[in-house]
């Protein structure tokens, strides 16, 4: 009897002190991009473009934010995630950084039920830190137009070093990375007249 007694206790303490270690699990920090500019709506819109949902890499489509460990190695991070779907921020980030690029263009997902105009698609194959301390996005983007006929094909990078270490700047400089793409991909449908 006494035995059982102080198995029971014995039980009692580890379900306590695993239930208590359970309990002080920390969560994941989450992050989003930096907020892109404010944009206005275009007062007569000359014309539409649609932006598709980029399509990831497999490895980044996850919900960990991705280090480049070194020239092979990758890592998912745990403890530091995405708070939304990456491909949905980088999607809507990109709609708004060409929106403000492109003033006299309607910029709306290709979803929605817009006037018909040609339609952006990406691939992305980077968008990561390295373990050099840059963040980098690289991939490629084509224009086509409403029959789905391929008008133009484009790859892009970039690169933005970490002003100090730790996943916040490592988000904060993949944003820019970002922006920066999405200033190359409107000067270069700026420079092709696709609009007139």
């Amino acid at each position: 009897m006494r035995f059982l007694t102080l198995k029971a206790l014995l039980l009692l303490g580890l379900s306590l002190l695993l239930s208590a270690c359970a309990s002080s699990v920390t969560p994941p920090a989450r992050y989003m991009l930096p907020s892109s500019p404010a944009v206005n709506a275009p007062v007569q819109p000359q014309a539409t473009l649609k932006v598709s949902a980029p399509r990831l890499a497999h490895y980044l489509d996850v919900d960990g934010i991705v280090m480049q460990l070194d020239d092979i190695a990758l890592n998912e991070a745990r403890e530091h995630q995405w708070a939304e779907s990456i491909g949905r921020q980088l999607e809507r980030s990109l709609r708004v950084h060409l929106a403000h690029e492109l003033p006299t263009i309607q910029v709306v997902r290709e979803e929605i039920n817009a006037p018909s105009g040609p339609t952006l698609q990406l691939e992305i194959d980077q968008f990561q830190g390295r373990y050099d301390g840059v963040a980098v996005a690289s991939g490629q983007w084509q224009l086509r137009s409403t029959s789905n006929e391929l008008l133009t094909m484009k790859s892009f990078t970039a690169e933005t070093e970490l002003n100090e270490d730790g996943y916040p700047a490592l988000v904060r400089s993949l944003g820019e990375s970002w922006a920066s793409i999405a200033g190359q991909i409107a000067h270069q449908l700026r420079q092709g007249n696709f609009f007139e």
